[in-house]
């Protein structure tokens, strides 16, 4: 597994990390395939996936509580959690409520990285930047970040801020959607802000695309790793892949320890203009 830099933190995180939407359920829980997903986020881990993101609104938490079973035979600090508060959750009091829910369902007394899953106009930057911050003073949270933010909205977040800074910004990114390149990955580069590329893979587009699987043939790898290597090659991005199927575990933990060629990479790019 190939590791980068936490924002500024020195903390290092693995390149590819795993998601869990729809792991525990969508909007609404969903019991019927919590062993599939625990034994594909154990495989994970063991191939050195030890980040795991997952939010509240997954499955209505329970998929933090799916996280919660599948990393309790690991030594607690091995395992890197991220998981997000609902933008109706941005008032002070209500953000600290729900860490203390994600701290419960998760079965930890610590969060990783606790993210803002999105920004809410109706509630003031300030108020919910606070709070946040007082996560990270009572030890329950180690790192902030946000999710979905344009740069403006990491502006005002991080001018709140007193002792601590956001690390992260989780967005949308991938081949067949490169907008951040244009304002969002050149702010977080000069600023030391991890990109964590959520639906990496085009929402299932990319592993099928039969371009990417000719330029993977070069490299015994197939579309989806292509699709990732491209990802990761970047400064700053990391991805977090969604799989519960353990095969597509392995394969997206392959994604790693090797790179692709600078004129491979210009092909690509330009191909997916």
């Amino acid at each position: 597994m190939e590791y980068k830099e936490l924002g500024s933190t020195q903390v290092k995180i693995p390149a590819i990390g795993m998601g869990t939407w729809e792991i525990g359920g969508g909007i609404t829980p969903d019991y019927s395939s919590d062993e599939e997903g625990i034994l594909a986020l154990r495989k994970g881990i063991e191939l050195g996936m030890t980040l795991i993101d997952t939010a509240e609104m997954y499955g209505k938490g329970h998929s933090e509580e799916v996280v919660a079973e599948a990393i309790k035979i690991f030594p607690r600090e091995n395992i890197f959690i991220v998981t997000k508060v609902l933008p109706e959750n941005l008032r002070f009091k209500d953000l600290i409520n729900a860490a203390h829910g994600s701290l419960k369902r998760l079965r930890t007394n610590y969060i990783d990285l606790y993210l803002i899953h999105a920004p809410n106009p109706r509630i003031p930057i300030k108020e919910t930047m606070e709070a946040m911050e007082s996560l990270v003073n009572e030890s329950l949270v180690r790192f902030i970040g946000v999710s979905n933010f344009n740069v403006y909205e990491m502006e005002e977040a991080r001018k709140v801020l007193k002792n601590t800074d956001i690390v992260v910004n989780q967005v949308e990114y991938n081949l067949t959607y490169r907008k951040i390149e244009r304002d969002i990955l050149p702010y977080c580069i000069k600023n030391n802000i991890t990109v964590m590329a959520y639906c990496p893979l085009g929402r299932g587009v990319l592993p099928k695309n039969q371009f990417l699987r000719e330029i993977g043939l070069k490299y015994n790898k197939t579309a989806a790793q292509v699709a990732l290597n491209w990802l990761i090659q970047k400064e700053r991005v990391m991805a977090i892949p969604k799989s519960s199927k353990i095969k597509h575990v392995i394969e997206n933990a392959q994604s790693t320890g090797w790179r692709l060629s600078i004129e491979d990479i210009e092909i690509i790019e330009k191909f997916f203009r």
